[in-house]
């Protein structure tokens, strides 16, 4: 199922403020929150927002080298949700499809940096049909968080 970084939010947990990024599906009117680390969320912000900092960060710096590697990301897709043993939620699990010199690799990745990379170099996103299934959540519930960028004073 093809999709794409809707939003990069805010929520308030019972933990405290928790980044979520937001994939819209095509077609479809749920989305799939994955909660994340504040790092890898502003990544994801910066990226979409294509800012140059200057000095490049960890996201930036892997496309460099892997450019410099005669590589390019093909696609991200989101295959799996890790089910917790306490029921609460689970682990998505992504893979980042790379071109390289030696052809397509298939390299295990986390969602929030496979999704900053896909950010700054606008390579399609999927999510499989069992993760939208088990990860879709209504929108409506996302539309009123803050956005990471009005959060974090650091962007």
């Amino acid at each position: 199922m093809q999709a794409s970084i809707d939003a990069v939010r805010v929520a308030g947990t019972p933990q405290g403020p928790v980044p979520v990024v937001v994939l819209t599906v095509d077609g479809e009117d749920d989305v799939v929150p994955i909660f994340i680390g504040f790092s890898e969320a502003t990544s994801i912000a910066r990226g979409l927002e294509a800012e140059d900092i200057g000095r490049p960060l960890t996201h930036d710096l892997l496309l460099d080298v892997m450019e410099e590697l005669g590589s390019r990301i093909d696609r991200v897709i989101v295959n799996e949700i890790e089910e917790r043993g306490d029921g609460q939620g689970g682990t998505y699990i992504a893979d980042l499809h790379l071109e390289t010199a030696r052809g397509e690799t298939v390299v295990d990745a986390r969602p929030s940096d496979s999704l900053a990379l896909a950010a700054r170099t606008n390579a399609p996103i999927e999510v499989t049909e069992s993760v939208f299934e088990d990860g879709r959540d209504d929108s409506e519930k996302f539309d009123e968080l803050e956005d990471i960028r009005n959060v974090s004073g650091e962007m």
